[in-house]
């Protein structure tokens, strides 16, 4: 395996796993958001709906960290 090859897979699975991490993020922003959509009883906002969304958004971010692990091949 060359140093070229190594370097690819480095970066595909860094977008992989960053990927990942992003639709497990929208998975609980959608929670968060549709949470309170359909429970018509409380008919408000509560704090877990409220932290899950944060912890979405955080593990969105986390995403946009991850990308930027991307390595760059070096011009000789």
């Amino acid at each position: 395996m060359t140093e070229k090859d190594a370097l690819a897979i480095h970066n595909e699975r860094m977008k992989l796993l960053a990927g990942f991490v992003n639709a497990i993020a929208l998975g609980l922003i959608g929670f968060a958001v549709l949470r309170p959509l359909t429970d018509s009883l409380t008919g408000g906002l509560s704090w877990a709906v409220a932290g899950w969304g944060i912890v979405g958004l955080a593990m969105h971010g986390l995403s946009h960290y991850i990308l930027g692990n991307i390595r760059k091949q070096e011009m000789p």
